[in-house]
Formats: C-alpha cells, sequence, structure tokens
C-alpha cells in the first residue's frame, strides 16, 4: 500500500478518521471479494483490505494507541513507517514521509496545525456520559453523541453520516477538518441489520457481515461530504475484530486470531466536481 507523504497531507488537505468499530478481517474481505461492498471498495487499493493487527483488543485501548500515532499494523514482518509518530528517541516506524509531532496526541497536533478536530462517537466509550465515556472524545474540539449513534439503534450510521453532513455545513470554507467517526453498527447487537434475524437468535458472523453491508450501502454520503471542499485523506479500518464462538471463545478483550486481525486501508478522496 501507497505510503503518503504525510507531511505534504497534514495542512493541505482534509482529514478522515472512521473506525469500524468491532470489524473482522475475514468478513471484511470475503464481502470485499464477493461484490458485497461496492462504495468501499471503489476507494480501498485495489478494490480490498489490508491485513492489519490491530494496537488494542478492544475500544478504549486501541483508540488511545490510534490517537496517539499506533495506527494498526501491517501483518508482515517489520518494521512498518508509520503515517503519524509522536517525538521520541529511538523509533524504528519514523521515517521520511511520517508526519511527527511533539503533542501528546494527534489530534492536539493537528488542533495546532489549523484543524478543527470533531468526533461523532459510537460506541459506548464515546458516550460522555460518565467520567470514562469522555476522556476520548475530550480530544476534540468539538465531540458528538447521542441515543441514535449507538450500538443499540438500527440507523445508527445513517445518524452519524448526518451530523457529519451537518458539521462540515457549518465550517467555513477555508477550514480545515479533522473527522473522526467511530462507527458502532458492527458492535453487538448487530442482529437487526439482517433480515430474517431475530433478538432470540443474537449476534452471528451472518449478521456482523449485514452490519457491514448496511454501513456500505450509506459510506458514500459520507465520502462525498468530506472531499466536497478540498481533498480528503481518509484511513478506514477497525479498531479491533471480535469472536463469534471461533475456537470456543466470544466477543472480544481478548488475545485471539479474530479479535488482533484486522482490515486497514487508506486513500484520497478527490473533490467534487
Amino acid at each position: 500500500m501507497h505510503r503518503p507523504d504525510m507531511n505534504e497531507v497534514v495542512g493541505r488537505d482534509d482529514l478522515l478518521l472512521l473506525t469500524l468499530d468491532t470489524l473482522r478481517y475475514d468478513v471484511a474481505t470475503e464481502l470485499a471479494a464477493e461484490g458485497l461492498l461496492p462504495n468501499l471498495a471503489a476507494h480501498l487499493p485495489g478494490g480490498g483490505w489490508q491485513r492489519r493487527h490491530a494496537p488494542g483488543s478492544f475500544t478504549y485501548a486501541s483508540h488511545q494507541a490510534i490517537f496517539a500515532g499506533f495506527l494498526p499494523t501491517p501483518a508482515a514482518p517489520g518494521p512498518h513507517p508509520r503515517l503519524f509518530a509522536a517525538r521520541f528517541a529511538g523509533s524504528e516506524t519514523t521515517a521520511d514521509g511520517t508526519f511527527v509531532f511533539d503533542a501528546p496526541d494527534l489530534v492536539t497536533a493537528l488542533a495546532g496545525q489549523g484543524y478543527h478536530t470533531v468526533c461523532i462517537g459510537g460506541v459506548g466509550f464515546f458516550n460522555k456520559q460518565g467520567a470514562l465515556g469522555g476522556v476520548l472524545p475530550g480530544l476534540f474540539a468539538e465531540s458528538h453523541w447521542e441515543p441514535e449513534f449507538s450500538v443499540a439503534s438500527p440507523t445508527s450510521f445513517e445518524a452519524q453520516v448526518a451530523r457529519a453532513e451537518q458539521v462540515v455545513s457549518e465550517l467555513p470554507a477555508a477550514q480545515r477538518l479533522f473527522l473522526f467517526l467511530n462507527a458502532s453498527a458492527l458492535h453487538q447487537p448487530n442482529w437487526f441489520h439482517t433480515p430474517g434475524a431475530t433478538r432470540e437468535a443474537g449476534d452471528t458472523r451472518a449478521t456482523h457481515a449485514g452490519a457491514l453491508r448496511y454501513i456500505d450501502r450509506h459510506v458514500g454520503r459520507l465520502f462525498d461530504v468530506m472531499r466536497s471542499r478540498r481533498r480528503c485523506f481518509a484511513i478506514v479500518c477497525s479498531d479491533h475484530g471480535t469472536a463469534y464462538g471461533d475456537d470456543g471463545y466470544t466477543g472480544h478483550r481478548l488475545g485471539h486470531e479474530s479479535v488482533w486481525t484486522v482490515p486497514y486501508g487508506h486513500f484520497f478522496l478527490e473533490p467534487s466536481a
């Protein structure tokens, strides 16, 4: 996967980080190969996902790492130069083209470069309903969460994209934007994204796939609004996977292949004509 010079990107382009919370690599690659993710695959290099290892096994840990510059790591022997990195001596993954910052996190660093930083939360770690739920959104100048964005909402991603459209519409044209969106639709419960599935039967690998297809149906709107003002550099990835009975495991925050292996892609969204 081509690694752009982020010192040229930062300050020139808008930035989008879309984390598809809990998305499994195997499900993502199967759907892309079957042509069932037309809107995502249209932008992924080569039409497919890159296999990577998550920096954490659950949302909070993974996002703390991501916001420090540790995006999911290519699942092959390294070292692998990073797009973003905090300045510290001895880093073996800081290279030419890495945007190096002195702030404690990437969000603060981008704000220092003139970006308006916006968080549109999804899962509970972004709900601002308690002290812990305010830590990650608190990094941003502007943050949004409401029940319609949550894991319990069958229309969560549509509501999140609508909020993104509103945010962009209210920004001055010259203002650079870093938009982070944590999509909650894949996280359990996700049975309601698959016709014929029931609450009683619960979530399965198939309903997980149904949730990803739901996201794909609406992600084009997000991409369109993010390129409506200027070119946008987009990162789309999972923060961790989840197990559906794999080797007896269920859920995440555990060390199983289904949790540690995640899909990743980055690409430019060219400005609308």
